[in-house]
C-alpha cells in the first residue's frame, strides 16, 4: 500500500501531522500520485488540485476536522457534493464533529482520534524558574488559539471568531476575577485583536508572545495556573491535547475531543459561563487519558485503523 497526502502548506497543524506520520509510516507514504493507492485528503477545501479521474482510480480517504453551521454556503454545499463523488468513506477527530458532519456527506464516517506528540508536549517541573525567565506573574491563565475574523483584521473592527468562543473567554475571566486574585492573561499565536481589545476594556493585564517555537511554547503552557478552551465548534482542539501531556489545568466547554481527555467535571456549560466557577481540573486523569493518545502508544493503532 502507498499513500499520498494532500494538504494545504500554511504553517498550521495539517503540517505537524503530516511530518509526523511521514515520520512514523516512511514505508507507506508517497509523493508519487500515480504510484499511490490510496489519497488522503488531510485539507479538503483544496481536493480540486487533483483531477477527478485520478480520485475514482484510487481509493480516498478525506478527513474534515469540524464544520461550522453558520458559515455554510451554496459554495459549500457544491463543494460537499463534489467530496461525495470523490470520497470513499470520511475521517472525524471525534464523535460530536460526526454529528454535525453527517448532515452534510452521505458515505460512511469513520471517527478516530487524532495522535499528539510527547516528545514536544510535557510537563518540565519548573514553574518558578520559567516564570522568572519570561518575566510572567500573576494568577496566568492561557488562551493560544486564534480569536479574530480575518476579514475584520483589514478594518480595524475586529469581530470574534465566535466558532471560538472568545466572547465566552472573557466572560470566563470576569467570572474567575470572583475568586481569584491577580489575573493575567498569556496569549500566544496570530488573530489576537478582539481578546486584546476586550482584555484591555476590561483592564485585565496581558501577555502576549505573538509567534514562538514550539520549545517557547511548551514552556509558556508550563507557566501557567490555568488554560481555558471557550469554543463553541472545535476539531480539537489541540491545546486540550498539549495541556493534558504537560499537566496545565485545563477547564473546556463541552467541544471536540473535550470528553476523550478531559476530567468531566472540568467541563462547563458555554451557555452559562459562570459555571466555570463550579469547575474542577484534575490534570492527573487528563495526564493519564493521554498517554493513550501518544506518538508511540497509538501512531500505529491509528494507521492501521484509517488505512488497513
Amino acid at each position: 500500500m502507498k499513500i499520498y497526502i494532500l494538504y494545504a502548506k500554511e504553517n498550521w497543524i495539517t503540517d505537524t501531522l503530516v511530518q509526523e506520520w511521514i515520520t512514523y509510516n516512511k514505508e507507506l507514504y508517497t509523493t508519487d500520485l500515480q504510484q499511490a493507492d490510496t489519497i488522503w485528503i488531510l485539507s479538503h477545501y483544496i481536493a480540486k488540485q487533483i483531477p477527478f479521474h485520478i480520485y475514482k482510480s484510487k481509493k480516498v480517504i478525506t478527513t474534515i476536522h469540524h464544520i461550522v453551521p453558520s458559515k455554510i454556503t451554496t459554495s459549500t454545499f457544491k463543494h460537499f457534493l463534489f467530496l461525495n463523488s470523490i470520497t470513499d468513506f470520511f475521517h472525524t477527530n471525534s464523535y460530536k464533529n460526526s454529528i454535525v458532519i453527517q448532515k452534510y456527506i452521505q458515505k460512511p464516517i469513520k471517527i478516530i482520534p487524532l495522535w499528539h506528540n510527547e516528545h514536544i508536549w510535557k510537563f518540565l517541573n519548573n514553574k518558578d524558574g520559567l516564570r522568572k525567565k519570561h518575566k510572567l506573574d500573576g494568577f496566568l491563565i492561557g488562551s493560544f488559539q486564534r480569536d479574530t475574523e480575518g476579514a475584520s483584521i483589514k478594518n480595524s473592527t475586529f469581530k470574534p471568531k465566535l466558532e471560538k468562543g472568545p466572547d465566552i473567554f472573557i466572560q470566563c475571566l470576569l467570572h474567575l476575577q470572583k475568586t481569584h486574585k491577580n489575573i493575567k492573561v498569556l496569549l500566544t499565536g496570530t488573530r489576537r485583536q478582539y481578546v486584546i481589545k476586550e482584555l484591555k476594556k476590561n483592564n485585565i493585564p496581558y501577555f502576549y508572545f505573538e509567534m514562538c517555537d514550539l520549545e517557547t511554547l511548551n514552556e509558556l503552557y508550563n507557566c501557567l495556573d490555568l488554560y481555558i478552551v471557550s469554543s463553541r465548534i472545535e476539531g480539537g482542539p489541540r491545546a486540550i491535547n498539549e495541556c493534558a501531556l504537560n499537566k496545565t489545568p485545563i477547564l473546556s466547554t463541552n467541544v471536540g475531543i473535550s470528553n476523550l481527555l478531559c476530567y468531566p467535571e472540568s467541563i462547563f456549560n458555554l451557555d452559562d459561563p459562570s459555571t466555570i466557577l463550579n469547575s474542577k481540573t484534575n490534570i492527573s486523569y487528563n495526564y493519564n487519558n493521554a498517554q493513550k493518545y501518544t506518538i508511540e502508544n497509538y501512531m500505529q493503532k491509528f494507521t492501521q485503523k484509517l488505512f488497513i
